[in-house]
Parts: C-alpha cells; structure tokens; sequence
C-alpha cells in the first residue's frame, strides 16, 4: 500500500482538506496522512465545507510535521510555498508533488465571505488530489 504525507504550514486547512480527498477517492487503497510545519488547531471552516461534501472531518486532529520523523512515504504532497521549501530531516519520500494552494484561513471579511473563500479552495484541493490520485494510478497501470 502506498503511503502518502500531505504537507502545510499549519495543518488546519488545506493539508487537512487534501487528506480527505485523498482517503474518499483512493477508497482505502493508500495510507494518507496530512502534517503542519507549525502547531495548530483545525480550522472549523475547513469542517464545515468539507461536510458540505459530505466527507466528515469533525475526528481529525492536527499534527506537526516531527510527529512523522522516521518514517518513509511513498509520496510527500505539499500544497504551500513554506512547506515546499523547508529542509525536512527524518522524513523520507520517494515522490515529491507540489501545489501552490492559497490559504483560506487569511480570509478577512464576513462569515458568508470567510466560508465561499473556504469552498473555492477546496475545489482547488479537490481538483489537484483527484489528479494526483490519476497520475498513481497511470503509474501503477504502466508497471503492471
């Protein structure tokens, strides 16, 4: 089974909408788990839209990126400039994908504006994880 590692800045929304694209579509066929370089606490936006969707995030913890050290991934996803260019030590990955994915946490305005920012990027999350579930796909294909 491969083993997939999603990483961000904070792991409160965008690596945390990415690791639920990824567990729905992949239906149990790869280990996904989603890091933050910093600390934090799940952004209840991030619930919400992905609720709408109907994938529930509501028993999802937040975890720092040192919570991974030692272990090997197939696959390393980050889906922000920070995490893409920080130097991990004691994370091994044999596939590096990158997404440049606006934070929708930095959002100011109302509610309503707050949660359309929310669901705009999770369209681009789920956009970008479906096509990177069909490029491991293609892969597994040519290798048969």
């Amino acid at each position: 089974m491969k083993r997939v590692l999603v990483l961000c800045t904070g792991n409160s929304c965008r690596s945390q909408m990415a690791e639920g694209y990824l567990r729905f579509y992949s239906n149990g066929n790869i280990e996904v788990s989603s890091a933050g370089l910093k600390g934090t606490t799940l952004n209840p936006y991030t619930i919400r839209v992905m609720e709408e969707d109907n994938i529930d995030m509501s028993k999802q913890e937040p975890q720092g990126v040192e919570e991974f050290a030692g272990e090997a991934f197939d696959y390393l996803i980050t889906v922000c400039e920070e995490a893409d260019e920080t130097a991990l030590s004691g994370i091994h990955y044999r596939h590096k994908a990158h997404f440049n994915i606006p934070d929708p946490a930095l959002k100011q305005g109302t509610d309503e504006e707050i949660e359309e920012e929310f669901l705009r990027v999770r369209e681009i999350i789920k956009k970008n994880m479906l096509k990177f579930l069909g490029g491991i796909l293609s892969e597994d294909h040519q290798s048969v």
